[in-house]
């Protein structure tokens, strides 16, 4: 196969290995590091991250599951410090049919050169057998990586993940300049002000809301930190801080935008100003520059000719004595369909524990292929997809996350799993909820039982999010008579 037509998962598996396994095991350079944050520490992107792990590497060596550089471990023979993946005694890789594209590459290297302005690639001199015996087929090699780098895959797969560009190296010898994947990866590069969202940035965030009062029983489900979280498998969080105010950034395939308005002391017309300008000097003209989740009364703050309002799907909001009873003519249905999961099955209910999320993971395959043999639209079959990497954040990390979660068992089988947030004292919020769409009136069941559990521990209200613009479940949502829809907003800019 050419590597210049392959795609990503096919130019892995064709990369050709330069170095001979016999040099290789004779090697005392590659894998080992003479300090625990050493920048030659090799980078996953997330796909590989998720490759490694499922061989067995902790997912704790990865500070962001998105894509980074590996944690290291102290070497226990030597000095210095060793990828986790690498056995100093048998000097064998772990993971090595999986290893990322930043190994599989050596002994080229892709850098900036010294100016930081282009994208260079070399071969790195600190490989001995490069060093001792300069392979012909050195060029050769360097040609057919070069020309992959060039082809679409290539320059989106670097563009995606920039930080496989390291910096400029002296004893690293240049083969070629790479105009392309320079233009490329320049026009997408992260602002140095922009700090990746990972778990210990949940107090800055809780911080900042405070400060910008926007923790109201009826504020959107936006407003916290596991809302976000869990999709950072899915996009990149980026995040800043200026004028007491943080700006929260995600990057989509089609540029940068807001998922929520600046949060902080600081005032808001300028604060979103701020934003505007950032995002239009990152993303050109592109109309992807939007701040989300605008809630009605900020919206009301910034009217002005320039900001342009679009309606958003809105969230739920329940009274969650309501949904605890479901008494009366108007829950008639969802009353009924309780009573038959009751009736037919031996349902018991308990606190999602680690050990759970193997089987959370295969009832959300079965679920999700339930939903696929239905009516579903080409829109909701894209959210069910995107879906899955959030589901399995929270399986892994919900206690880390702020994330409460409940199993449903019937015959010790997960049939549904559930989890949730406290936006306030008196508001819970169902982030996700799936329930096996083969036992008649399970759904509802489990939705009534968190509510009751919620209710039980000082809730008032219960915000179940939008309906993400699927019909059949915006009258899912709609039966169960939401107290309100709340009002929310994505803002955009006028063109010239």
């Amino acid at each position: 196969m050419d590597l210049a037509t392959a795609d990503s998962s096919q130019m892995l598996n064709v990369l050709p290995q330069l170095v001979p396994g016999s040099a290789c095991a004779q090697c005392d350079v590659c894998c080992r590091f003479p300090e625990v944050d050493s920048f030659l520490r090799p980078y996953f992107t997330g796909q590989e991250i998720g490759a490694a792990t499922a061989q067995g590497m902790p997912e704790s060596f990865f500070p962001d599951t998105s894509g980074s550089q590996v944690g290291l471990v102290k070497n226990p023979v030597g000095d210095g410090y060793l990828c986790p993946a690498f056995d100093a005694e048998s000097g064998r890789c772990g993971i090595y049919e999986v290893r990322p594209l930043d190994c599989r590459l050596y002994p080229l290297a892709l850098m900036w050169d010294a100016s930081g302005r282009d994208v260079l690639l070399g071969w790195d001199t600190k490989c001995p057998f490069m060093r001792d015996a300069i392979p012909g087929t050195i060029h050769d090699h360097a040609e057919s990586i070069a020309d992959w780098l060039a082809t679409e895959t290539g320059l989106e797969t670097i563009a995606a993940h920039p930080r496989l560009i390291g910096r400029f190296q002296d004893d690293v010898i240049v083969l070629k300049q790479l105009p392309h994947l320079t233009a490329r990866v320049r026009a997408r590069r992260v602002d140095p002000r922009l700090h990746p969202l990972t778990l210990s940035d949940a107090p800055r965030f809780a911080s900042a809301l405070n400060q910008a009062q926007m923790l109201r029983d009826d504020a959107p489900a936006a407003f916290a930190f596991p809302y976000h979280y869990v999709w950072t498998s899915l996009l990149p969080y980026r995040w800043m801080e200026s004028d007491r105010t943080l700006f929260l950034f995600a990057d989509s395939p089609d540029g940068w935008f807001m998922p929520l308005p600046p949060i902080g002391a600081g005032p808001l017309a300028h604060a979103v100003e701020q934003a505007f300008a950032m995002m239009q000097s990152w993303n050109g003209p592109s109309p992807v520059s939007r701040i989300e989740h605008v809630p009605e009364l900020q919206r009301r703050l910034l009217e002005g000719d320039r900001n342009q309002f679009r309606r958003k799907e809105g969230d739920y909001l329940y009274s969650v004595a309501a949904l605890a009873d479901l008494a009366g003519d108007h829950y008639k249905s969802q009353r009924a369909l309780c009573n038959r999961a009751a009736r037919e099955q031996t349902i018991s209910i308990r606190p999602y524990h680690a050990d759970d999320q193997a089987d959370c993971a295969q009832l959300y395959r079965r679920w999700a292929d339930q939903k696929r043999s239905g009516a579903l639209d080409q829109m909701g079959a894209l959210l069910l997809e995107d879906a899955q990497a959030a589901h399995v954040r929270a399986f892994r990390e919900h206690a880390r996350i702020g994330l409460s979660g409940t199993v449903a068992r019937i015959n010790e089988e997960i049939v549904a799993y559930t989890f949730g947030y406290w936006l306030t004292a008196h508001t819970w919020c169902v982030l996700l909820e799936v329930a096996d769409r083969s036992i008649p009136g399970l759904a509802q069941w489990v939705f009534r039982e968190t509510c009751r559990s919620a209710m039980a521990q000082g809730a008032l209200h219960i915000n179940a999010m939008d309906d993400a613009g699927l019909p059949g479940l915006r009258a899912t949502k709609s039966a169960y008579r939401p107290s309100i829809v709340l009002d929310t907003w994505i803002i955009t800019r006028m063109t010239a």
